[in-house]
């Protein structure tokens, strides 16, 4: 099956459900591939119970083979952040200009990787004063775009973020 790239999305423990799934069922329908990679376990079940089942691990990820990534929320970024191997991933794939989305708390990777310093972004309000405190320049909008990195605020933007991820990508590469 042809596709137009790939596009990896993070997850980890307590995920949030709905910001993994919409983001992959969306692209997947616009015909990229999303593989769900994470960090050490085979599957992970996201805050509302939802189960996913790894496509890889970071570790083994080339970031070249990449067109983008995505970093939902949830409480898997505290964790995800926490791993160099994720941080270089998601850095590697700014560096290379593929696109970067993030929503809720998923900033908390791309402030931990150092790519968010300088960059007009949003968020869940709960972290507005970590991205700010990283350089940011939060802004209170469903779906924000500055280069290639993609942010939203919560799973109600979800149809905003992804129709911005689509824009991103087929201006890219």
């Amino acid at each position: 099956m042809s596709t137009l790239g790939t596009i990896a999305i993070l997850v980890g423990p307590d995920y949030e459900d709905l910001e993994v799934w919409y983001p992959k069922l969306r692209l997947e329908e616009a015909g990229y591939h999303t593989p769900l990679i994470g960090n050490g376990e085979a599957s992970y079940h996201g805050k509302w119970g939802y189960p996913a089942t790894m496509d890889g691990q970071v570790a083994d990820l080339d970031p070249t083979t990449l067109r983008g990534i995505v970093a939902p929320g949830g409480w898997a970024p505290d964790k995800l952040r926490r791993d160099p191997s994720v941080l270089s991933l998601v850095r590697s794939v700014y560096e290379q200009g593929g696109v970067v989305g993030t929503i809720c708390h998923g900033p908390w990777i791309l402030i931990s990787a150092g790519i968010v310093r300088g960059k007009r972004m949003t968020s869940s309000l709960g972290i507005r004063d970590d991205l700010t405190n990283a350089g940011a320049i939060w802004v209170d909008e469903p779906a924000v775009v500055d280069g290639t990195i993609v942010s939203a605020r919560v799973p109600k933007d979800l149809p905003a973020f992804t129709r911005a991820m689509l824009h991103v990508l087929s201006e890219t590469r």
